[in-house]
């Protein structure tokens, strides 16, 4: 897996649910995002956690990677306007790397799905192509591994240089390939409504 990062993106605002996702309680133990971290520091790879909010910096500190390396936190800086700039500036940190991304709200996210997705990555031939979790539905852009090569990055520059801020809008540009994953684990909670079940 050299190359490999995985990305954890938990800068949203969670208007929908009414408070901070990411601190939610888990009923496997911790908040989302320590389950989140812990899924991903299951494989061995670094992890870097991108947020703004000092409350998830403080429990991901702490923390370490697939490695026993500590968690890279990072500040994600002003304009904070969704995942696509976000993930702008993963690929600038991390140029050539593939980076696998996953956000903290798909609370019944297992390790295992994971390496279902990073194993279906591995064995594509030629150029590296973009892998998005499928629900067998929809793609689930959220969940997927960017390989971040110079050409890819500077299609993006110009696409958020030009306005663009929807992560599908630039997908519709770019070669994807779904990978089946498991249904149950890849739902996103985005309301209280969405995450029976899961509350202690």
């Amino acid at each position: 897996m050299s190359g490999l990062r995985a990305c954890l993106l938990s800068g949203g605002v969670s208007r929908r649910m009414g408070t901070d996702k990411a601190l939610l309680p888990h009923p496997a133990g911790g908040t989302w995002l320590e389950f989140s971290l812990g899924r991903l520091a299951a494989l061995p790879l670094p992890i870097t956690l991108l947020s703004h909010h000092r409350a998830h910096h403080a429990l991901a500190r702490p923390l370490r990677d697939g490695r026993g390396q500590p968690i890279t936190v990072l500040e994600e800086p002003p304009p904070r306007e969704g995942p696509l700039l976000a993930l702008e500036r993963l690929m600038a940190l991390y140029p050539d790397q593939d980076l696998l991304l996953c956000p903290v709200d798909m609370p019944w996210l297992e390790t295992a799905a994971l390496e279902a997705l990073l194993e279906v990555t591995a064995a594509a031939p030629g150029p590296a192509p973009i892998h998005l979790a499928h629900d067998g539905l929809r793609l689930q852009p959220l969940l997927g591994v960017y390989p971040a090569h110079a050409a890819r990055r500077q299609r993006l520059g110009a696409f958020t240089a030009a306005g663009g801020r929807r992560l599908q809008d630039w997908l519709a540009g770019e070669v994807v390939v779904p990978v089946a994953l498991p249904a149950a684990g890849l739902r996103n909670a985005n309301r209280p409504d969405d995450a029976t079940g899961l509350w202690p």
